[in-house]
């Protein structure tokens, strides 16, 4: 069992010593069946640990334990320490494909959406995808499967991809965030930033030359724009990732489409994605 934690919290009393209670430390800890987890914060921690993110301030507070306290404990084997510097997401580097990265990261608990999570929706594709969509997070369907828009919403994703002239397994699709929010609510900033470098570097490795993205959520953790969708859609974006600078299409999210199923609203995606599949297509010079 390793941790890889630069601090880890769990409350033990009302006093933080637990004492009154009689309840020891190692008493209070999880073991979870995954074999490796990134932990960003105390308050992360303390919420994965009584699955509760309401008590997670409190517990931070209660008590704090270091790696080594959790040896001497014997409740972990190993400690992987805190990268030089405090980089969080140093880690990742490291890995030098998807499949790499997906290990290093698929047993994150390092926001509150973890511990609730079925199964881990890392994203699906062409690992050298020119084309790349960029949703808001897994949905019932998904957390259940482990596989990004495979609901209804995924279904009509496959029909728009179709009618571009490609598959679903020719383009990459992924989501913010990579645990279902409760009752498919839309991710806090916090859990969105928390999750962010995992997808900077699946962008790293895929190296697309479009990226589209799905609702208002992508379009304002990538893009930094926090205008409303309908106005932002068919608008290029750029952003840069990984020393890239990457055109990126704003559109719809295909869940919307489907509660606003009218004309106005299909017109306008499959205008958003002709737009991006037409920059595709531009020759290598232009």
């Amino acid at each position: 069992f390793r941790l890889r934690v630069p601090i880890i919290a769990t409350v033990i009393g009302e006093g933080g010593s637990g004492g009154a209670l009689g309840i020891g430390v190692a008493d209070r800890l999880l073991m979870f069946e995954h074999s490796v987890y990134t932990v960003a914060s105390p308050e992360a921690c303390a919420s994965i640990l009584w699955r509760d993110a309401a008590k997670a301030p409190a517990a931070a507070e209660a008590l704090k334990i270091t790696g080594p306290d959790l040896l001497q404990l014997g409740v972990i084997d190993t400690v992987l320490p805190e990268p030089a510097g405090g980089n969080h997401w140093a880690p990742l580097q490291a890995a030098a494909t998807l499949t790499d990265l997906q290990c290093t990261i698929e047993g994150c608990l390092a926001c509150p959406l973890g511990p609730g999570r079925m199964k881990f929706v890392f994203g699906e594709g062409d690992p050298a995808a020119r084309l790349m969509f960029v949703g808001e997070g897994p949905g019932r369907d998904e957390d259940l499967q482990g596989r990004p828009f495979v609901g209804k919403a995924g279904e009509l994703l496959d029909k728009m991809i179709g009618a571009l002239g490609l598959t679903r397994e020719a383009t990459y699709i992924a989501n913010i965030v990579k645990c279902r929010p409760p009752d498919n609510r839309t991710p806090t900033p916090e859990e969105a930033r928390t999750c962010l470098g995992y997808l900077h570097r699946q962008i790293e490795l895929i190296r697309p030359d479009v990226i589209v993205t799905l609702g208002a959520t992508p379009l304002r953790e990538l893009a930094g724009i926090t205008e409303g969708i309908t106005k932002m859609r068919g608008q290029w974006q750029r952003i840069q990732v990984g020393g890239r600078e990457i055109p990126l299409m704003p559109t719809f999210h295909p869940a919307y489409v489907l509660r606003q199923y009218t004309q106005d609203v299909r017109r306008a995606v499959w205008q958003d994605l002709q737009a991006a599949k037409e920059w595709l297509d531009r020759p290598a010079d232009s």
